[in-house]
């Protein structure tokens, strides 16, 4: 598939609101909070951190100014992109050669930047861009003989592939090629590492090593497929759900990621997953998506924007976690079993154990409306995933807009209007989840009888002459499903949506203020439990689905757009251990306690929560 020029999707309804909270949240203030940003940084001529968090930032900013359409964001965005392009030298070098506690001619933070230009260039159009990119990748082509990727570099090498690719895409520039295959060889072997997988459990603090950590696997996971686009080989290709499937197994969780707090953490719903591999797992999915087009992957983008992204994040979007946990009863300074992450590693607040987040979790919610809808090589359009969105595309040389009128992931109905400025026939491809086998269709259009139909999971394609006012409907069905995880505990899903049990929160501010004004400090918090959280579920107990429209504030948690009502049963022998709540116990597990009505949320209006839950024995 081929994703779509960045402003060609807009949000709109709850995705526009949550994508406002984080323009109106941390992001939008993010350089006045915050010294590593502020007119000091290397990368706006300044002093101080020239390395990964301008870049990173910016990999955020620029889709959220243009998806948002917003001026200010666009300026900011703007100031920095201009003071990045002065920085080339006369060799191809961009920006800082040697950023504080760094070793000199570090590629990385340039593979981010070229990320950010790449999408700059597909919304404006900037003609400085592609030789500004080449330019450098002249300088990678000199010079990776005698100085080769290292570190950080080493293993995220399919990040700087990908920009060449583009890159190549636009200028036919065989060199480029050579350049790419330079990466990869020079890079680490991923598709060895997931071949011969050998880190089956949590990772000792002695063994951490560059390949164990999490956001480096996040990112890894395209880099089969990005590779298999130039290698052509099809174990390139298979190599992706090899790494999929080895992260599953080993140390998935119920949200679709995999635990790293900082490295490989294994099954337990108490470790940690990094916000940063949240975001990047979400982008590595998105690119799979252009590149394999398989429906799969995009259940899987769905499952992880829908709860591990909100999940991690205050719901105004002022305060982030490093470390979010799927069974998360207490977040204070205080020592857990991470790998090797910090006491604050699960707080919310503006840097928690390390400033890698907070530079970085700004791309998921931007990237994810990106790529809502992406074009086709028959020359159509896909809806690849769901959310209330506006589309402005040119199809056979005919503009059209397509606006997309939904409560998704909340509801399952999902209402397409289709606007082509003339009369013009396109195949139109919707996805339907693999999760709900089957889900049907409603077509009106103004020169066929109302059509109606079942279409089994995968890709539904209808094409036609489309007319303006031709609407689709589709009604996904969204029913509950339960899944079966370590000891036998069980999680609950229903459509994308992953439901916990939330815990009563003692909100304690720590540092900062709660609302800042420009110059102060954005907040953190500590949080607490009131109320138990020690259930077990009853196996095939009742159930009944509560929904509402969608807030202002899509994943607050005093007003969810849907609950669920089950039953279940204290758990006394269930406590805390070092800070966390203890292992879910073995199901079935006994309890005398009488029965109780219990309201589950969504896992991302759940800021202390249960979601692996015991089953209780009759």
């Amino acid at each position: 598939m081929i994703p779509l020029a960045l402003g060609a999707v807009q949000p709109r309804g709850w995705l526009r609101d949550q994508c406002r909270l984080q323009a109106d949240g941390l992001t939008g203030h993010l350089e006045s909070a915050w010294p590593d940003l502020g007119p000091d940084n290397m990368w706006l001529g300044g002093r101080t951190e020239g390395w990964e968090r301008g870049p990173y930032y910016l990999d955020g900013l620029v889709p959220l100014a243009y998806i948002l359409d917003d001026a200010p964001l666009k300026a900011r965005a703007q100031r920095w992109i201009e003071s990045i392009l002065s920085m080339q030298t006369a060799d191809g070098w961009i920006g800082p050669v040697e950023a504080p506690g760094r070793k000199p001619y570090d590629p990385w933070p340039i593979f981010i930047l070229m990320k950010v230009l790449t999408q700059y260039h597909d919304a404006v159009g900037d003609p400085r861009v592609i030789p500004f990119l080449s330019a450098f990748c002249g300088y990678l082509a000199r010079n990776l003989e005698a100085q080769p990727l290292r570190d950080w570099g080493q293993h995220r090498w399919a990040d700087g592939v990908l920009s060449i690719h583009w890159l190549y895409n636009r200028t036919g520039d065989e060199n480029l090629l050579d350049v790419a295959r330079i990466l990869a060889v020079q890079g680490y072997d991923w598709r060895l590492h997931f071949a011969d997988f050998h880190y089956t459990s949590k990772t000792p603090r002695e063994a951490c090593i560059l390949p164990t950590h999490v956001v480096n696997n996040a990112m890894a996971i395209k880099s089969g497929g990005v590779w298999w686009r130039q290698s052509g080989d099809p174990d390139d290709r298979q190599s992706v759900y090899q790494a999929i499937a080895m992260l599953d197994r080993y140390h998935g969780q119920a949200t679709g990621i995999f635990t790293g707090d900082e490295h490989y953490a294994g099954l337990e719903p108490t470790q940690g997953a990094e916000l940063c591999a949240v975001v990047e797992y979400m982008y590595s999915l998105e690119e799979l998506l252009a590149i394999l087009g398989d429906p799969a992957l995009a259940d899987r983008l769905e499952r992880i924007a829908c709860n591990a992204l909100p999940g991690t994040c205050t719901a105004d979007m002022w305060a982030h976690q490093y470390d979010q946990q799927a069974n998360q009863t207490l977040c204070t300074i205080a020592p857990r079993p991470w790998t090797n992450n910090l006491d604050d590693s699960n707080i919310y607040g503006l840097e928690p154990n390390f400033g890698c987040c907070t530079a970085n979790y700004h791309q998921g919610w931007p990237k994810l409306v990106r790529h809502l809808w992406m074009a086709t090589p028959e020359g159509g359009l896909a809806a690849v995933a769901y959310g209330p969105s506006e589309l402005s595309a040119t199809v056979g040389g005919v503009p059209l807009r397509i606006h997309e009128e939904t409560e998704y992931p909340f509801k399952g109905e999902i209402r397409l209007r289709i606007d082509p400025s003339s009369p013009l026939r396109f195949p139109l491809a919707l996805r339907v989840p693999a999760w709900a086998g089957a889900a049907e269709w409603t077509a009106r259009t103004k020169d066929r009888p109302e059509e109606r139909a079942v279409a089994e999971a995968g890709w539904c394609t209808m094409e036609r002459v489309w007319h303006a006012g031709d609407t689709i409907t589709l009604r996904i069905p969204m029913e509950v499903r339960r899944e079966v995880r370590s000891r036998g505990a069980v999680v609950l899903h229903r459509g994308p949506l992953v439901f916990s049990l939330p815990i009563g929160v003692e909100r304690t501010l720590i540092k900062g203020v709660p609302a800042p004004k420009p110059g102060e400090r954005s907040p953190d918090w500590e949080l607490r439990p009131t109320t138990p959280w020690n259930y077990a579920l009853h196996a095939d107990g009742p159930m009944r689905i509560h929904e509402r429209s969608v807030s202002g504030i899509p994943f607050d948690p005093e007003n969810p757009p849907v609950t669920l009502e089950v039953v279940g049963r204290r758990v006394p022998g269930w406590t805390m251990q070092e800070n966390n709540a203890g292992p879910v116990p073995a199901s079935p597990v006994q309890t005398h306690e009488a029965d109780e009505t219990l309201r589950l949320v969504p896992y991302g209006s759940a800021p202390l929560r249960i979601t692996e839950f015991p089953v209780c024995s009759e």
